[in-house]
This record gives C-alpha cells, sequence and structure tokens, in this order.
C-alpha cells in the first residue's frame, strides 16, 4: 500500500501515529486489531515488535557512533532473548538478505555509501520479521541507480518474508513501480483509495488528476 500526497498532506504525520511516534489526538489508528490510541504499554509493546521501520535519511537514522553489526542487533536485544553469538548470527543472515557481505558487520555508517546504509537499514528493520514494514520515502536521500535497487530489494524480501508494507511517497513514478493500492491524502484526509493501476491511470477525484499532473504532464 502506498500513501501518496504533496509536502504537508499529513502522509508522513499518518505514519509516526501508525509507528507511535506521534500521538494520536482525534480519530483511531487501528493496526492488527489494535487500537493505538489506547492499547496498554503491554500490547503497544507488542505491536512495535511486529513493525518494521525505514526512515528517509539511513544517515541520521543510524547511530553513528554504533557499527553496522550493533545497528541492526539492537532489535534483537530488545526484543529478544538471543544470546551474543546467536545475535551474531541473525545479523550475519539479515546482511546476506539484503546483499551486503558480513564483512561489513564491524564498519560504521560513515564508512558506506548512502546506497548500502540504507540496505543496513532494511537489515535492522525485518530483524524481527514484522507483520509490517513501513518505509517513509526509503529512496529519497539516494541517486537514482540507487533507488532502483533498494526498490527491487523491497520487492524481492517482500516475497521472502511476507510482510505487508506501507510505502510512504510523493513520487509516483517510484510508487507505480512498487505498490499494489494507492491511498491519495491531501490536508489531512485520504482523497481516494484503489488498486495502483486504475488511482494512477484512471483516477477518480481531481486532486489525484492534478497530482498526477503535476508529477509529470505527460502522465497518461
Amino acid at each position: 500500500m502506498a500513501l501518496v500526497g504533496e509536502s504537508g498532506s499529513g502522509r508522513s504525520t499518518l505514519g509516526r501515529a501508525i509507528a507511535g511516534l506521534a500521538p494520536v489526538t482525534a480519530g483511531t489508528v487501528t493496526v492488527a486489531g489494535v487500537d493505538l490510541g489506547h492499547a496498554s504499554r503491554r500490547e503497544v509493546r507488542t505491536f512495535r515488535s511486529q513493525l518494521g521501520i525505514v526512515f528517509q535519511d539511513p544517515a541520521s537514522s543510524l547511530n553513528p557512533r554504533r557499527t553496522v553489526g550493533a545497528s541492526i542487533a539492537e532489535p534483537l536485544s530488545l526484543h529478544t532473548d538471543l544470546r551474543p553469538d546467536a545475535q551474531r548470527h541473525r545479523v550475519d543472515e539479515l546482511l546476506d538478505a539484503v546483499e551486503l557481505p558480513s564483512r561489513l558487520r564491524d564498519r560504521h555508517p560513515y564508512e558506506m555509501s548512502g546506497g548500502q546504509r540504507q540496505r543496513v537499514a532494511i537489515a535492522r528493520a525485518i530483524a524481527l520479521n514484522p507483520a509490517l514494514l513501513m518505509a517513509d520515502e526509503p529512496t529519497s536521500a539516494l541517486d537514482v541507480s540507487a533507488q532502483a535497487r533498494i526498490l527491487e530489494l523491497l520487492r524481492s524480501l517482500q516475497g521472502h518474508f511476507g510482510f505487508s508494507c506501507l510505502f510512504i511517497s510523493h513520487d509516483l513514478a517510484v510508487v507505480e513501480q512498487l505498490a499494489d493500492r494507492v491511498a491519495v491524502m491531501h490536508r489531512g484526509r485520504v482523497m481516494e483509495e484503489g488498486p495502483a493501476d486504475d488511482v494512477l491511470r484512471a483516477p477518480r477525484h481531481p486532486y489525484t488528476s492534478r497530482l498526477c499532473w503535476a508529477t509529470s504532464p505527460t502522465w497518461p
């Protein structure tokens, strides 16, 4: 599911509310049967263990003082009782899953390219085999070639691990490559939602049409 809209439409705010990083001040946010606005601490902790998050800028989402291995192992330390040797083995498995060599485990983020850092962030996000992966503009800080490789990696990982994905983006060309369904936000409200091809190729709402045209005047 892609959540799209122009800057200020409320996409990232909704994403933060789903992740528990912003308060739910009105209405309800229900994920997997859990009302996050009224959930107990235990319910929230359980939910967070089932949620992986990939942020826009991997340089700021990874602690520059921690090694790659330590960053990926962080959710394992917080939510599992795996011993250090088992954590190390799991980190190597995750690096392999995101197509990075295990020797990078002991490097720091500043020693890596932007695309490599985002792969590390994805490895950390899937460490607990989440039911839901939320990716907030995960390719916007990367060059075009790195963007394409990250999108292909996300598709591959979803097929392998079977998680649902909420993909937040303003880039309809990227969304078209990845999403099965699209929801269009404007001023904090969902204007239109449906199969990606229907929404992007035959939009029903005037705002969606304007958004598609603004992205590319030759958009079908």
